[in-house]
């Protein structure tokens, strides 16, 4: 009989993989619409609960992750070296070259269009920039995500 305490452990782990694909997709999401209108006021708002959502969901998560993931190879039998494992953890790592990045780029773009509305001057190409160069480190993000959580549900064996 599976012991509570691992299904529990289980369950936080899977949690914490939906927030990451949750509210990765959601800030990708209300980001992108931020954007889109043009309005440094509403982008500026945007980026700050965007922040805060990061802060608050993202980094939980990622902290949680690891912590519960190992504990989780340990109790069901599984060792460091197995394929699915490595291959997650090099994921894992990708996320967080990329994420912090894109978390800096984030304070940059609320900053620049929150100056935009002091100044009443349109967003400067530096946004610009910065959200094309947000948009592409998106990708392997939530590409990474998504393929951690198949390999956490799949455990192939190569």
């Amino acid at each position: 009989m599976i012991e509570v305490s691992y299904l529990l452990l289980k369950y936080v782990h899977v949690l914490g993989g939906i927030v990451l694909l949750g509210i990765g997709s959601s800030v990708a999401f209300f980001m992108l619409m931020a954007h889109r209108s043009g309005d440094a006021a509403f982008i500026a708002r945007t980026a700050g609960v965007v922040m805060l959502a990061d802060f608050v969901f993202t980094a939980t998560a990622m902290i949680a992750q690891p912590i519960t993931g190992y504990l989780l190879l340990s109790e069901a039998g599984y060792e460091l070296s197995d394929f699915w494992v490595m291959l997650s953890v090099g994921l894992y790592i990708l996320i967080g070259f990329f994420w912090l990045p894109v978390a800096w780029m984030q304070r940059c773009m609320r900053t620049l269009a929150e100056q935009a509305v002091e100044t009443g001057a349109p967003l400067p190409d530096r946004y610009h920039r910065l959200f094309r160069l947000w948009f592409v480190f998106g990708i392997p993000v939530f590409g990474s995500v998504l393929a951690i959580v198949w390999l956490m549900i799949a455990k192939p064996m190569v």
